[in-house]
């Protein structure tokens, strides 16, 4: 396959470390959790546990704009330096998540990603901040949603394109996209390693730079330690994949 022209990411547990809906539960954080996993390895469907876990969560505006701190602030390693590299190669970036959208755009801003290239779930606040819902009609609170959002994106997504992602959901983009690469560099989940093209083992993002450029080296000077890096680190993974 030629370098692509665009990357698209996932946002929790692959751009950056943790999983913002989990971050908010507060005292029912267990109970999230439990449903955010059994979603990210395909046990159930998303839409049945998106509405769930937002009514039992009820999250403030000035909660999940501190969710959009830490996103930033948790970033994985290399994330920021690779979409700087993939943009200087002139590799479009997006990003697609199921996660809350003022939150992604915080981490998409701090990335110098346009909003008009990140896909979340938005969500509604009454006027003194408490929860008022979510957008039940987003493709992206249930599943085959980020499947849909990159097949309605048609002409307008530079191909070949590459999807980066840590689940089910991302995995549900393999028909839509040229390279699914799993990223299980924060959490593993065995069928999306299984399903993918191509598994990321380190708990850096560096190896998406030599992926996407097909191991041709960049041509920003600045960027070829980081291609160094990334390339170093798929050579080291084991020859069999996580589980």
């Amino acid at each position: 396959m030629p370098p692509v022209r665009c990357v698209i990411f996932d946002c929790d547990s692959t751009l950056t470390r943790i999983e913002g809906i989990d971050l908010l539960a507060g005292p029912v954080r267990e109970e999230s959790q439990r449903l955010t996993e059994q979603a990210m390895r395909g046990l159930v469907r998303l839409e049945d546990i998106y509405g769930r876990r937002l009514a039992l969560i009820a999250p403030t505006r000035d909660q999940v704009a501190a969710v959009g701190d830490r996103y930033v602030a948790e970033m994985v390693p290399d994330a920021a330096a690779v979409v700087a590299a993939l943009r200087g190669e002139g590799i479009e970036v997006r990003i697609l998540s199921g996660g809350l959208l003022p939150a992604v755009l915080t981490l998409a801003r701090a990335l110098s990603i346009p909003d008009r290239l990140v896909g979340a779930v938005n969500i509604f606040f009454h006027a003194d901040g408490s929860y008022a819902g979510f957008d039940t009609t987003s493709p992206l609170a249930r599943s085959g949603g980020k499947l849909e959002m990159v097949k309605g994106w048609g002409a307008s997504l530079p191909r070949p394109v590459m999807m980066v992602g840590d689940g089910a959901t991302d995995l549900e983009t393999r028909p839509a996209v040229d390279l699914m690469v799993a990223f299980a560099g924060v959490v593993v989940r065995p069928t999306v390693v299984a399903g993918a093209d191509t598994v990321i083992t380190s708990t850096s993002l560096a190896p998406v730079l030599p992926l996407a450029l097909d191991h041709e080296f960049p041509r920003a000077h600045a960027a070829r330690a980081l291609y160094e890096q990334g390339a170093a680190r798929l050579a080291a993974q084991s020859t069999e994949r996580p589980s």
